[in-house]
């Protein structure tokens, strides 16, 4: 398969044409950055260590029954993905207040939520990736009723998967953001990454921050923490 010209650039990774019109390679980069695109830096290795991260999940998640559009891995930041219209919603999943709700809400960082909880932000840096309810993603035609229960049942899905998987490492799922895209054929699949970008993981006995906090937050420390992810999920 041939690598043809680049389609797209985001914050974390560049996408590219294959020679297949259904997939395409994403190309991980070391940079980082944060509130938007507000604040940026680098992260040495961040880009192979979330592509191989990702992979290794999306391949158990599918074994659990939750669609992916991963395909292969090529190298260690480059990833052949099925081409999918990315559906223009961010679902955020949440276990444990941290981050925006526990300001939004004026709850203690680390308060253990009552149930699980799902939260929805219309994709869109310009406007700040606002948060919608189900009523605006229905009204705004952004995903049917029906999608948006596959999207929320995939979601908690991939919750109680990794809240296990990670458990066994010692590892406390905090919240996390999930993308979905649709097939050619209308296929609902889980795409773009779940990563230390994307997650927010605290080891499970000192509650040491283990993701993009360590840079969002001038924690320090973030290429070790990301380092110590891939140490503990694929033992290297």
């Amino acid at each position: 398969m041939q690598k043809l010209e680049q389609i797209y650039e985001g914050k974390a990774k560049k996408v590219f044409k294959t020679s297949d019109p259904e997939l395409v390679i994403v190309d991980y980069k070391d940079d980082a950055t944060a509130f938007n695109g507000e604040k940026k830096g680098t992260i040495h290795n961040k880009g192979i260590i979330n592509n191989r991260v990702t992979n290794h999940l999306m391949k158990m998640l599918e074994k659990e029954g939750v669609p992916t559009h991963f395909v292969k891995e090529i190298s260690d930041r480059e990833t052949i993905v099925k081409k999918v219209s990315i559906i223009p919603l961010e679902v955020i999943v949440r276990n444990v207040a941290a981050g925006s709700l526990a300001k939004r809400l004026g709850l203690a960082e680390g308060t253990k939520l009552g149930r699980t909880v799902i939260e929805y932000c219309y994709k869109d840096d310009s406007l700040g990736d606002p948060m919608v309810n189900e009523y605006h993603i229905l009204a705004m035609g952004w995903a049917t009723e029906d999608e948006l229960k596959l999207i929320a049942k995939y979601s908690l899905m991939v919750n109680n998967f990794l809240t296990r998987y990670l458990k066994d490492v010692n590892i406390e799922l905090i919240d996390f953001k999930l993308e979905f895209g649709k097939t050619p054929d209308g296929k609902i699949v889980l795409a773009d990454e779940i990563s230390p970008d994307t997650c927010r993981f605290w080891d499970a006995t000192t509650h040491e921050k283990l993701d993009k906090d360590r840079f969002r937050r001038d924690l320090g420390g973030e290429e070790d923490a990301y380092k110590e992810i891939l140490k503990r999920l694929l033992g290297e």
